[in-house]
C-alpha cells in the first residue's frame, strides 16, 4: 500500500492545502464553511511528517479527480441550490439578491453600475439630503447624468444641499447604505428575475431579422405554445408606436442622437414621424439632417441600434418611466 493510500480523506485534504503554501492556502481556507475549517484544521494539526512521494501522489490524485468531473456549468439556480444546503433561506435570498444586482464590492460601486435612468427614477422619491449624499459618493460623471434626469426644482434642491454638505457622519452614511440595500437594491435584483420564456424573448429581440424569423418558425413547428409565449413577450422596434407621447419624449432624452438616427434610418415612416413630432422643431430638423447624412447603411448596424433602443425602452417601462399601449385594447375599441 502506498503512503498516500494510508491517509484518510481529511488528511489528504490537509496535505494538499499545506502543499499549496501559506498565501494560496489562506485564500482557499477563507472560502470554506466553519465546520469544514475546523475539520481541516484538526487534520493539519495532527498530520505529522508526510513523505514527498505521498504529497506528489495526493496532488496527482486530486488532479485526476478534478479532471474526471468533466466540464462545469455554473448558474444562478445551481448556486442557490448549493447555498440552501448550508445556509438558512433568508440568508440565501439576501446573497442571491446581491449577486443578481449590479456588480461592485461596495454599495457605491454597485450604484455606479446602475443605469442612470433607473437610479434617477428611484432617487426622485427620496429626500433631497439623501440624494445629495448618494450623488456625492458615486463617480462625478454618473452623478451628473443622474442629476440631469431629476426634475429641475428637485435637482436644484439636491445641488444646494451638496454645496452646503459637511462631512457625513458614519452612522448617517451606514443608514443610507442600509436603506439602499433593503429597498432599492433588493427590488432591483427581484426585477431582474425572469423565466425562461422572457429570457428567450430578449435573445430573439437581439437576433437579426432573418435569424429571428427562421428560429421562431422552427420553434413553432416544435412547440406552438412555447412559440406563442415567446412571440408575445418579444418587443420589436416597430412596437414603439405603442409608446405614448410623454413616454417617447422620455425615451428621446435617454437615447444618443447618433444611435436614434441610425435606428430610424430603417424604421417605417409612421414610427419616424412619431419621434419627430415629439421633438422641438429645431431638434426634429437636426435629426432629419442626421438621417439624411447617413447615406447607405448596413442592415446589421440598423438592427443593432434598434435593439439597443428596444432594450432601453423595456427597462424604462419596467421602471414606470414610460407606458406601452395595449394593442389588444386598441383593436377592441376600433
Amino acid at each position: 500500500m502506498s503512503a498516500a493510500a494510508r491517509l484518510t480523506g481529511p488528511q489528504k485534504a490537509a496535505a494538499l492545502v499545506l502543499a499549496l503554501g501559506e498565501e494560496q492556502a489562506a485564500a482557499l481556507v477563507g472560502k470554506l464553511h466553519g465546520d469544514e475549517v475546523r475539520d481541516l484544521s484538526a487534520a493539519m494539526a495532527s498530520l505529522g511528517a508526510v513523505p514527498a512521494a505521498a504529497v506528489e501522489e495526493v496532488c496527482r490524485e486530486f488532479g485526476e479527480a478534478l479532471g474526471r468531473a468533466g466540464h462545469l456549468f455554473g448558474s444562478m439556480e445551481s448556486t442557490e441550490r448549493l447555498l440552501l444546503k448550508v445556509l438558512p433561506r433568508e440568508r440565501v435570498d439576501q446573497i442571491m439578491e446581491e449577486i443578481r444586482g449590479p456588480a461592485g464590492r461596495t454599495m457605491w460601486e454597485k450604484l455606479g453600475n446602475v443605469p442612470e435612468a433607473v437610479l434617477a427614477n428611484y432617487l426622485k422619491n427620496e429626500y433631497p439630503q439623501t440624494v445629495a449624499v448618494v450623488l456625492s459618493k458615486v463617480k462625478p460623471g454618473h452623478a451628473a447624468r443622474v442629476l440631469a434626469l431629476l426634475p429641475e426644482g428637485f435637482a436644484m434642491e439636491v445641488v444646494m444641499r451638496m454645496l452646503r454638505m459637511e462631512a457625513v457622519q458614519k452612522e448617517a452614511l451606514d443608514g443610507v447604505e442600509r436603506t439602499l440595500q433593503a429597498d432599492f437594491m433588493s427590488s432591483l435584483a427581484r426585477s431582474q428575475r425572469r423565466d425562461a420564456h422572457e429570457a428567450m424573448a430578449e435573445i430573439f429581440n437581439n437576433l437579426d431579422r432573418h435569424a429571428e424569423q427562421r428560429l421562431l418558425a422552427a420553434l413553432e413547428e416544435r412547440d406552438r405554445t412555447d412559440a406563442e409565449r415567446v412571440r408575445a413577450l418579444m418587443f420589436t422596434f416597430e412596437d414603439l408606436h405603442r409608446v405614448d407621447g410623454p413616454g417617447v419624449q422620455a425615451l428621446l432624452r435617454a437615447v444618443e442622437r447618433d444611435r436614434l438616427a441610425l435606428a430610424l434610418k430603417g424604421a417605417s415612416e409612421g414610427l419616424r414621424e412619431l419621434f419627430l413630432r415629439n421633438m422641438t422643431e429645431r431638434a426634429a430638423k437636426l435629426l432629419r439632417d442626421d438621417i439624411a447624412a447617413l447615406g447607405p447603411v448596413r442592415l446589421r448596424d440598423v438592427d443593432e441600434a434598434q435593439a439597443a433602443i428596444v432594450l432601453l425602452a423595456k427597462d424604462m417601462a419596467a421602471q414606470g418611466q414610460l407606458a406601452l399601449k395595449d394593442t389588444r385594447e386598441e383593436e377592441m375599441l376600433q
